[in-house]
């Protein structure tokens, strides 16, 4: 989900800064996603499209329940751009799929640390696709980044290590959490489009609404009847993510994104406690050396972005007569 747009005469949104609160929000919301990964990753054997469906049609209960409280759900549903919001959503439940799909392949920490890439190919693909100005500090970050990448994923690419190419389930799980964080990077760039006209809780419950209808495209390729345990689990998971999606929209209201943006990581440190109390998997070196390059990178080009807005707003003061 898109962080609010900072507060304008068009846009009331940010209210009164106060970082702690901001942070506070944000590591609950990053405790709501955990969660959520734990619990889709606790059903075993839910195919992953199944997934996507309950995590987004559970998660739309606690998103509408907060609208109606606010008094602002009839505005969240005005939209000027429809297909905007149905081509956001395809790519978005793609990666959604994929990301799933390699929770079910791959230890909790590692999944999560290969997602870390998306911002960082961000920065790639505005560059070559929309002709983004990107300095060579924000590349040097980006390709040492992209380099944790490559050190997480090795030992399960096979194909470089002598196995057969693509042919055990962790190497599967690894090609579809990099096809995951390449599809949310793309996701992230249409919502950047969409938020120039559409508010954020209406990019939200359009995509949750669009999400739940295009995952049950998947019920041909196979869906299981859950267990009631599963169930349970399922319908958790969906209302952690309508959680952490309400809380993530909150924090920005009140602390900057370089503030609040490097306790994303702390994802990091809850996957790796939980992987081994919950799933016994025990982090490889390779994947703690990987993601602490790709963390270390990640906040290099959060801070980057932080100095340069610093700059740009003194060059507007001083431009303003």
């Amino acid at each position: 989900m898109p962080p609010p747009a900072p507060a304008t005469k068009a846009n009331p949104e940010r209210d009164a800064a106060d970082p702690f609160r901001g942070i506070l929000l944000k590591v609950l919301s990053v405790v709501s996603f955990v969660v959520m990964a734990t619990l889709l990753k606790a059903t075993q054997t839910i195919p992953a499209g199944e997934l996507v469906f309950f995590r987004c049609v559970f998660a739309i209960v606690p998103v509408l329940a907060y609208l109606v409280w606010k008094r602002q759900l009839h505005t969240a549903l005005r939209t000027s751009n429809p297909m905007g919001h149905v081509v956001r959503s395809f790519i978005g439940v793609t990666s959604m799929g994929l990301g799933f799909f390699a929770l079910t392949r791959l230890p909790l920490p590692e999944t999560t640390a290969i997602g870390y890439a998306s911002p960082l190919l961000i920065v790639v693909f505005s560059a070559l696709l929309l002709k983004e100005r990107v300095q060579l500090f924000r590349w040097s970050a980006v390709l040492i980044g992209l380099v944790g990448v490559v050190i997480i994923l090795w030992p399960r690419l096979t194909l470089f290590s002598g196995g057969a190419p693509l042919g055990n389930e962790e190497t599967v799980g690894a090609v579809a959490a990099l096809g995951a964080a390449v599809m949310s990077a793309f996701a992230m760039m249409q919502v950047r489009h969409l938020v120039q006209t559409e508010r954020t809780e209406t990019i939200v419950i359009y995509f949750f609404i669009c999400a739940s209808l295009i995952s049950l495209l998947t019920m041909p390729f196979g869906w299981l009847m859950p267990t009631p345990e599963q169930s349970v689990l399922l319908i958790g998971a969906g209302f952690a993510g309508g959680v952490g999606q309400l809380l993530l929209t909150s924090c920005y209201r009140y602390a900057d994104m370089s503030v609040i943006a490097p306790f994303e990581y702390v994802s990091l440190i809850l996957t790796i406690i939980i992987g081994l109390l919950v799933f016994a998997d025990v982090p490889t070196l390779s994947m703690i050396a990987g993601a602490l390059i790709i963390v270390a990178s990640g906040i290099a080009v959060i801070m980057r972005e932080h100095y340069l807005g610093l700059d740009r707003a003194r060059a507007r003061a001083a431009a303003t007569p």
